[in-house]
């Protein structure tokens, strides 16, 4: 029942009840002595319940209207937001884009339904996903904002240059909520200020291009550059078996005189396309020797994740673990999850877990049992339910 009908109904008892009164009043044989005290407390109530009918109606029309201005208001930020100059997105602190408004739509290239819930780093080309993952964790660790010079990828492939700032909105206990993101395309011009493109790895060197499954030869006084593709690196223990050290993809480097170990082999996955970088030269040139150190650390860490996967006890857990690292290298997001660029035999997983290609494939199979992954029309494997 809405307020009006009320009140009407409020006023049509208390003028029935008049009448009754009215009428009792003017009956002959009724002395005022017999009117019951109850009736004449009815009267008193009924008046007073209209009043506050009233009251409540004054109130409910003031609500209404603090409503409307209140929503007209939050229209407004709407637009604001919507239309800013400025490209807006508001993510959860795992970096889970939450809104986003249209100019961030426009230079994502991805409708607005279909970014949202999606990761921001799905953006972020392979290669700087690891620095943008850092640059997050000192947001955190700051009450100011950063800013954050990176490489972003549209859904279509191309990409741009961008400026990102970061700031994170904190509950009443200092807790990171939720991270503010304002978006900006660097203009060309402005281009050669970014760190990652000092430096032109390809210029003015010879390209080496491999076929798939090709053996590349590696030179102790060279170090080589991907321009394309992916290469495995590798080596062999005692039993003469296989073992997987790193995945060097688009923008990593390899080379024998960055490990320590007596067999290293280096083998295309893909069809691969490399530069090769004299050591001499990144002794005699500062600039190169800069512009390498990052892809030097890249390498490390890679390296040490491998190492770090080896060490753990269950096979289960290395393989769980494994798919986490190619997710994180290799992996292109899709609908259904996770799709590894790369066909990567059960030998070569069991390489990296240092197992048996017959227990790979039986752990294989019950992950795609319980959903966690499944295979593309080319046996490419997606990671649908990874933690």
């Amino acid at each position: 029942m809405n307020i009006e009908k009320f009140i009407q109904r409020t006023e049509a008892f208390h003028r029935r009840l008049a009448d009754l009164n009215q009428t009792a009043n003017a009956l002959p044989w009724i002395t005022s002595d017999m009117l019951p005290q109850a009736f004449k407390e009815l009267g008193s109530n009924s008046r007073m319940l209209q009043l506050a009918a009233e009251e409540l109606y004054l109130q409910n029309e003031e609500l209404i209207r603090t409503r409307g201005l209140l929503e007209a208001e939050c229209q407004r930020y709407q637009n604001l937001f919507e239309f800013a100059p400025n490209a807006y997105l508001l993510t959860n602190i795992e970096g889970i884009i939450q809104e986003a408004n249209g100019l961030a739509t426009r230079l994502l290239n991805v409708p607005k339904h279909y970014l949202i819930g999606k990761p921001l780093i799905n953006f972020v080309p392979l290669e700087e996903r690891r620095r943008f993952r850092n640059e997050l964790s000192e947001v955190f660790r700051s009450d100011s904002s950063r800013e954050l010079l990176v490489r972003l990828q549209q859904r279509d492939g191309k990409s741009f240059h961008s400026a990102l700032t970061i700031a994170a909105v904190r509950n009443e206990y200092g807790k990171p909520i939720n991270l503010l993101w304002v978006l900006r395309e660097i203009p060309e011009s402005e281009q050669p200020q970014l760190p990652n493109n000092e430096f032109n790895f390809s210029k003015n060197r010879s390209r080496y291009e491999h076929c798939k499954g090709e053996t590349i030869s590696l030179n102790p006084s060279q170090i080589f550059y991907v321009c394309q593709g992916l290469v495995k690196l590798s080596t062999f223990c005692e039993t003469g078996e296989e073992v997987l050290t790193g995945l060097a993809s688009e923008k990593m480097v390899f080379g024998s005189s960055l490990t320590s170990l007596q067999t290293y082999e280096a083998t295309a996955l893909t069809e691969v396309e490399l530069v090769s970088i004299d050591v001499a030269e990144i002794a005699q040139s500062p600039a190169l020797s800069h512009a390498l150190l990052p892809k030097f650390n890249q390498r490390l860490r890679q390296t040490e994740s491998f190492l770090a996967i080896s060490g753990r006890q269950r096979v289960q857990d290395r393989l769980h673990y494994l798919f986490r690292l190619l997710k994180q290298e290799i992996g292109q997001s899709i609908p259904e999850g996770y799709r590894l660029n790369v066909r990567l035999t059960h030998e070569e997983l069991a390489s990296a877990c240092c197992t048996t290609r017959v227990t790979i494939t039986r752990l294989m199979g019950k992950l795609q049992q319980e959903g966690v992954i499944s295979f593309d029309s080319k046996k490419h494997i997606i990671l649908q339910n990874l933690s």
